[in-house]
């Protein structure tokens, strides 16, 4: 996120930055980037996936505005986050499907410890994220 945030690649990327609390850990990574004029958009204490889901169509539709200031919006929504939701939200919605094309989920693999994630057992109908993550992922970063 820093690299797309800071690096000079020539593209100009919108962040969703979703956060699990009430107090933002990556938007201090984040806010630092940005000039005083340019709009930020928190979803904070919550989880795009599930019971903030309308947070991520708010946020998408307001970021038409901008359109013409960004080639992509990238969404990050923290490790805790079910793919699938997110990815329907695009396909599902007609307002957002018109309007936005998703490329790919990339999921972001911890080698030493996804073992134990793998074999993690949940209550029944509960889902196994990091197994979610993984199944619904295009690009998988170890």
């Amino acid at each position: 996120l820093n690299y797309i945030l800071s690096a000079n690649h020539g593209k100009r990327i919108a962040v969703i930055e979703n956060e699990f609390g009430e107090v933002g850990i990556d938007d201090s990574l984040v806010k630092h980037k940005f000039k005083e004029n340019e709009e930020i958009f928190e979803m904070n204490n919550g989880c795009i996936c599930c019971t903030v889901r309308s947070d991520l169509i708010r946020i998408l539709t307001n970021l038409l505005k901008y359109k013409s200031k960004f080639d992509y919006i990238l969404i990050e929504s923290t490790g805790l986050a079910d793919p699938a939701p997110i990815a329907q939200t695009f396909f599902v919605n007609p307002q957002i499907g018109w309007k936005f094309r998703l490329d790919a989920i990339v999921t972001i693999v911890d080698c030493k410890h996804i073992i134990q994630h793998l074999d993690e057992i949940k209550p029944e109908g509960v889902e196994n994220e990091s197994i979610e993550q993984i199944a619904f992922a295009d690009i998988i970063l170890l």
